[in-house]
């Protein structure tokens, strides 16, 4: 890592701990949203973007971990005329076990990941999609039902991520967005780096290689079902590590919110954000997650644009409009995504300096 990028992140690691102080509860739930996905999008972009398997069915994997969490941090009652079930877990354990049951769902499907490809194995997985909305709806003791079920608060060494009990840091009350925005933040920071370490390691360069050249993989002796099997896995479980954050934040699980819709936005968090790299799904997931939340809030002032609900194009439809455009543009002019975008304009700018930075360099005759 070179050490412009390290000052770079230091910045933004710096912004990003001080925003809590000054931001206002909007913005902090849109940047928690962004958080989340950017834990899904790097997951999905392991899958995608560096191994070249196409997945549908993120959204699966997220319902997973979000439900899990629910299912074993809760303790058992009544809600929407029906019995509940939970088993009352300390919430760190629900959160790992809720991880775990995403990597042993993607465990069970990997089998089928690991000998299909390219659109069969995107229509595989769409399969995961409709199969995850059937549960949700249908195993209501667990899921809830339509209405869902209310989301228990981390507890974290006696520490919890709520509105009560009441705390305060430097004049500044601590809520639970507040709260939440921490824990979202280291969350992120360590799916980064794991994901980097993967990618800059020998199984990064293995995934790399079985994207561009399988046959040439296999010959190298690379065991490219293991890998495409093991990768799927990883990236279930970065899905539900997703759906486990996504959940704190809404504070209540809705079945609709893990449909088709949501896999699709995900791919195209990488595709606009750039497919292989960490940065670039990160990048994808903040414009994605955020672009509705904006036009919603400034819904008023922009043309075009309507309040959900008047007839008018809606703050989601509009948000779908424009980045179905930017996949476009991206596919065709810009196939690094964003993140490749910002290293093109670097480049220029870098050979623009060279020639300053020689003119001021004496010669040596000129120093004697």
């Amino acid at each position: 890592m070179s050490r412009r990028t390290l000052l770079w992140s230091a910045v933004l690691l710096a912004a990003a701990v001080i925003a809590p102080f000054y931001l206002e509860g909007f913005w902090l739930q849109t940047g928690l949203f962004a958080m989340s996905a950017a834990v899904g999008a790097i997951g999905i972009n392991l899958l995608t973007g560096a191994t070249g398997q196409l997945s549908m069915g993120h959204a699966f994997f997220l319902a997973i971990g979000a439900y899990a969490y629910v299912y074993f941090a809760s303790e058992p009652g009544q809600g929407g005329g029906h019995a509940l079930a939970g088993l009352g877990l300390p919430t760190p354990v629900a959160a790992i076990l809720a991880v775990v049951v995403a990597g042993v769902a993607g465990g069970v499907f990997s089998p089928i990941a690991g000998r299909l490809k390219g659109a069969y194995l995107g229509i595989a997985t769409l399969a995961l999609v409709f199969l995850g909305q059937h549960l949700l709806f249908n195993v209501e003791p667990v899921t809830g039902g339509f209405n869902g079920r209310a989301v228990p608060p981390m507890e974290l060494f006696g520490f919890v991520f709520a509105d009560s009990p009441a705390l305060v840091v430097s004049q500044v009350p601590f809520g639970a967005l507040e709260r939440l925005w921490f824990l979202g933040l280291a969350v992120v920071v360590c799916a980064g780096l794991f994901a980097r370490g993967v990618l800059k390691g020998r199984p990064g360069r293995a995934m790399n290689t079985i994207r561009d050249h399988e046959i040439a993989a296999g010959v190298m002796g690379v065991p490219v079902a293991r890998y495409r099997a093991g990768v799927f896995v990883l990236s279930s479980m970065y899905g539900g590590l997703a759906g486990v954050l996504i959940a704190l934040v809404f504070q209540r699980t809705v079945p609709e919110y893990f449909g088709l819709l949501l896999s699709l936005d995900y791919l195209a968090m990488i595709i606009i954000g750039g497919l292989g790299s960490v940065a670039g799904a990160v990048i994808g997931a903040v414009f994605i997650s955020m672009l509705p939340q904006l036009l919603t809030r400034y819904s008023d002032a922009l043309p075009l644009v309507a309040e959900p609900g008047s007839g008018g194009v809606s703050p989601a439809e509009a948000a779908r409009i424009l980045y179905g455009a930017a996949v476009v543009v991206i596919v065709l002019f810009l196939p690094g995504g964003l993140f490749g975008l910002a290293g093109r304009l670097r480049l220029p700018l870098g050979r623009r300096a060279a020639p300053v930075l020689a003119t001021k360099t004496p010669s040596p005759d000129t120093r004697n």
